[in-house]
């Protein structure tokens, strides 16, 4: 299993918009800047795209220490080696994924602003739950909202990493950690930034501040 304390921090999302044919240099960037997690998403491409851009996006995570997800799709990170998958309420299911990826991978699931669906993640076996969108959202605008109770509750009373996602800017995750967010995903505050490295340092400066 993995260790939890490195379930932390800021947590990047691939967009094929925003990143295109920069894939590979907007993820450094964003490694440089202090991201610790990093997760492949992108449903459009062929196989073929997708298991060449996973494995040199698990190349450049594993050179630099950085844990490597797949968004919704445990094929693929098998075959590509990841460090695990993320998954949806509507995907396979975190015990199907276990046993394709092993005791060792990590699985997170996401659970919106539902307490009953991050507690049944964590009961079959999720190493993580993530929560939201907790502000207005580009990625998914007409998601229901999350409420930083709920961060709360799973802190209290689950015993796994809680991640934050929707809207985040960096001014945010100081009152987000506070609720119990362990680490922040962000889409287009990174990688829609003009400089990536910049804009994630100033969302790992609320982390280490």
């Amino acid at each position: 299993m993995i260790d939890p304390r490195r379930l932390r921090g800021l947590y990047v999302i691939t967009d094929l918009d925003l990143c295109g044919q920069h894939l590979l240099d907007k993820v450094a960037a964003a490694i440089a800047g202090g991201a610790r997690l990093v997760q492949y998403r992108n449903k459009q491409a062929s196989a073929a795209q997708q298991q060449k851009e996973a494995h040199a996006l698990r190349e450049l995570c594993r050179q630099n220490q950085v844990l490597f997800l797949v968004y919704d799709d445990a094929n693929l990170a098998r075959k590509v080696e990841a460090d695990g998958v993320h998954l949806g309420q509507r995907d396979t299911g975190p015990g199907e994924a276990r046993a394709l990826l092993g005791e060792d991978a990590i699985i997170g699931i996401s659970c919106n602003n539902r307490y009953e669906h991050a507690l049944a993640a964590q009961q079959a076996g999720a190493d993580y739950i993530a929560f939201g969108r907790f502000f207005p959202s580009r990625t998914k605008p007409q998601a229901p909202r999350a409420e930083p109770a709920l961060l709360e509750q799973a802190r209290r009373e689950l015993p796994v990493p809680v991640c934050a996602i929707g809207g985040i800017r960096p001014e945010h995750i100081p009152g987000l950690r506070a609720a119990g967010a362990d680490m922040v995903a962000v889409i287009h505050g990174i990688f829609g930034a003009a400089n990536v490295r910049a804009a994630a340092r100033r969302y790992v400066a609320q982390f280490d501040g």
